[in-house]
Order: structure tokens, then C-alpha cells, then sequence
């Protein structure tokens, strides 16, 4: 069974985005309101109110306020499960904490007026018929079909952009089983790929190719500190600071655009191509701790990418192996001899067997050689895929 979201543009009249706008408005105030009424049980009497107990009295908030009665009903209650999402979350990482991990719970906040976006129409309330998208309290919208929805639509989630543009996503359930990966034994060396993530070349393989890192953000840089300038100077809650807002937003978005397309492109491309690739499970969080790499790291979204790559071949059936990064870059790739390196030295030189390689390239080839090693002696991996038999390369690297 498959989970899918289709994502589609949508056009709602001026009329259509006022309505609109004013149910995130009133989504967003219920979300405060639930929000207030829990912490001030828990500051009072130390009580907790449930996400049940809340649904339950949304018929009262509705005498009270009745312009809650423009939202479809099932949405007002999808706010509160949000809410209680956001609570459950908050406690999984008060626990997280509490054993060690060093993070701050982060209490659920108030939302702003820039910071709810979506409501969600969790079973009905909605319908396609003719090219036209019909919500509940809204009316027919036009809607891009730039392709066919392929399985059931179990729900439908409605968005604004930073840009005031507006988009319905469909999470869609497949009946259908994802393929099975082929035996390992069967694969042919040329479509076996190791890949090292970089910031100087955004991705190198095991195979001497390099992939230039595009540097979206900081191509970009210039123009996005000269709007931010203009947008500072705008007078707050002004129409031109308003129209400033969007055309930085507009940034942004090509911005973000821009490095999806590209992170799409190359995932594609190398699930296409290969049957078994292997990267680094690098702690990119921790990384992006170095206030000299940070932007970098930001910029390059190996998260990402590794994201999508695993979804891909997942639905391809095909071998996505992550593997531990350490001394990735220090083990000679051909004799397994351990050669210390820093960040500045670009170049692997081996005083043991003589190698010289780039010093990328020699990781992409240990991080193949480290998951073929990995699932070569387990014997049977979790997936019950017979195992391959080690190389004496393979051999050099597991000692």
C-alpha cells in the first residue's frame, strides 16, 4: 500500500480567496483559543484537557462565535488534532531530554498571522467533477489537472504560499505493493554506485564523475539582502511594506524552486541509472551547527536529497544503503590503510600501496565498498536478499 501526494495549482476567484483567507483566519483563532485554554488548565490545577474533550465543545464555540459556521466542521476538528500533534510531539521530546539528548522541548506556539497557512478536509467536504475542485463554504474552484490521479483520495490539504498563491494537495492511498529488489548477486558492477556529498562538488561517485554543487542561495545573496533592505525600511503594517513582503517571498520561492528542481533531477537520474547506491548517513543536523558551514550545508539540502533518493528507489525497487561516514575519507580505498587527512588536503595519497585519487573520489569508493560489506556479512539482510561474497578489498576494509 502507497501514500501519495498530489500536488495541483489552484485559481480561486477574488470573491473565492477572501472566503478562503477568512476560514485560515478562523482556523488560526481556534488553534490560539485551544492552545490558551490548555496551558491555563495545566497553570491553574495542574489538569490536562484532551483532544476529544476540545472537539467535543467546538457546537458550543460555534453559538458563541457563529462565524465559525463558514468552516467545514471536519476541518474545525483537524485543527485540534494539529494541536494535539503539536502537544504529543512537545512530550515525546520532553522524554528525549530527560534520557539524555540535548534539546530544547520547544513548547507549542501561538500562531501569528503569517503562520498558518493550510486547513485540511481529512475525509469529505470536497469533490472533483469537471476540471473544477468544489469545497464546502467555498464553492467550485479552478484547479490545474496537470495529471491523472492514480488511487483513492483519503484527504485534501489546502495551501497558501508565502506568495499568495494557492495549491490543493491530495494524499492519495495505491493498491499497490512496491516491487521487489533484485538479488544482489545479479547486479552488474556498472550499475553499482557509491556517492560522497560534498560542498565543493555537490556530489561525487565512485566512478570519477562530479556533479558541480549549483549554489542557489548564494548566487542569489546580492539581490536578497538589497530587497531585505527596502523591505526594512517600509512602514509597518503599510501596503508597501505588504507588497515589499511579496516580492522577497518571491525570492525566496524561485529560490526554493530552483533547488527542488535540481534535487528531483539528480535523484532521477541516479535511481534510473543504478540498482544499488550507496551514501553516508551523515549527522547533518550536528553539521549545520558550524557557523562557518552552516548556509553551505543549508544551501546544498543533502537532507533532501538523501529524502527523496530513498523514497525513489524505494518505489523503484531498487538498493539504497546508508552507511557510518567515519573515516570514509581517511581509509585508503585501495589497501584499507588508515591515511589522516584534513579538510584542506583535496588530495589522497597512500604511503602503503602508492594510490593517489582525489580525495572524493576515494570516498564515494569506500562508502560502496562499506555497504556492500555490510550486507555481505550479515548473510541475509532484513529484507531476506542473499548477501554477497566479500572482495579482498572488502576484506582489507572489514580488519
Amino acid at each position: 500500500m502507497l501514500i501519495r501526494t498530489y500536488k495541483y495549482r489552484i485559481y480561486p476567484t477574488k470573491t473565492q480567496q477572501t472566503l478562503l483567507e477568512k476560514q485560515l483566519c478562523l482556523c488560526r483563532w481556534l488553534y490560539n483559543h485551544c492552545l490558551e485554554q490548555r496551558r491555563n488548565a495545566y497553570e491553574k490545577d495542574k489538569t490536562k484537557i484532551s483532544c476529544y474533550d476540545q472537539i467535543k465543545e467546538i457546537p458550543k464555540l460555534k453559538k458563541e462565535r457563529p462565524e465559525l459556521n463558514q468552516v467545514y466542521s471536519q476541518t474545525l476538528q483537524d485543527v485540534i488534532r494539529r494541536l494535539d500533534k503539536a502537544f504529543q510531539n512537545f512530550f515525546k521530546r520532553v522524554e528525549e531530554s530527560k534520557n539524555g539528548k540535548k534539546q530544547k522541548p520547544g513548547y507549542p506556539r501561538f500562531k501569528g498571522k503569517y503562520r498558518y497557512d493550510s486547513m485540511v478536509y481529512p475525509q469529505s467536504g470536497f469533490e472533483l467533477k469537471n476540471n473544477k475542485l468544489n469545497l464546502s463554504k467555498i464553492g467550485s474552484l479552478k484547479i490545474k489537472l496537470h495529471r491523472e490521479i492514480k488511487g483513492n483520495i483519503k484527504a485534501l490539504i489546502i495551501r497558501r504560499t508565502n506568495t499568495n498563491k494557492w495549491f490543493a494537495c491530495f494524499a492519495v492511498e495505491i493498491n499497490q505493493e512496491l516491487p521487489v529488489k533484485p538479488n544482489i548477486k545479479n547486479i552488474k558492477d556498472k550499475n553499482i554506485l557509491g556517492i560522497d556529498l560534498g560542498l565543493d562538488n555537490f556530489l561525487t561517485t565512485d566512478k570519477e564523475e562530479k556533479i558541480d554543487n549549483p549554489r542557489y542561495l548564494k548566487e542569489t545573496e546580492e539581490k536578497l539582502a538589497r530587497v531585505q533592505r527596502w523591505h526594512s525600511r517600509k512602514k509597518l503594517k503599510s501596503k508597501n511594506r505588504n507588497k515589499s513582503r511579496i516580492k522577497l517571498a518571491r525570492l525566496h520561492e524561485k529560490i526554493t524552486n530552483q533547488r527542488l528542481d535540481f534535487l528531483h533531477k539528480l535523484s532521477h537520474k541516479l535511481v534510473s541509472n543504478f540498482q544499488f547506491i550507496a551514501f553516508e548517513q551523515l549527522n547533518i543536523k550536528g553539521m549545520s551547527k558550524n557557523k562557518y558551514l552552516s548556509r553551505s550545508i543549508a544551501d546544498a539540502s543533502w537532507a533532501r536529497f538523501l529524502q527523496m533518493l530513498i523514497y525513489k528507489a524505494e518505489e523503484a525497487g531498487i538498493w539504497a544503503i546508508g552507511v557510518n561516514p567515519k573515516n570514509t575519507s581517511q581509509i585508503c580505498s585501495g589497501c584499507g590503510n588508515i591515511v589522516e587527512k584534513t579538510l584542506a588536503t583535496r588530495i589522497h595519497k597512500c604511503p602503503k600501496c602508492g594510490l593517489r585519487i582525489d580525495r572524493d573520489i576515494n570516498a564515494a569508493r569506500n562508502i560502496l565498498n562499506l555497504a556492500l560489506n555490510t550486507l555481505g556479512t550479515r548473510g541475509i539482510n532484513a529484507c531476506g536478499v542473499e548477501g554477497i561474497p566479500l572482495t579482498l578489498k572488502q576484506e582489507a576494509l572489514r580488519r
